[in-house]
């Protein structure tokens, strides 16, 4: 609900089969969208590993992290682009 109230969609991508992330979601408590990329498409796009990306409406990437930040850090991250 945070992430929404700063009008932000969260994703969560994965070569892993949607069948695989139906479990993962149902085990780790996900309530928000995990797209399957078997094919490689995105990764393709965006590169490997673990990152996050904040890409604002028209498709420009604002913000790179390798890794996973903390929620903290994107909301305030998120903050700073919406100028609030």
């Amino acid at each position: 609900m945070r992430f929404e109230s700063l009008n932000a969609q969260v994703l969560g991508i994965s070569g892993d089969s949607l069948k695989n992330h139906k479990k993962f979601t149902e085990r780790h408590g996900i309530s928000f969208p995990l797209i399957s990329d078997k094919d490689k498409t995105i990764r393709r796009q965006y590169g490997g590993g673990r990152t996050t990306y904040l890409i604002d409406m028209k498709g420009t990437i604002r913000f790179i992290k390798k890794g996973i930040p903390d929620n903290e850090e994107l909301l305030a991250e998120l903050r700073r682009l919406n100028g609030s």
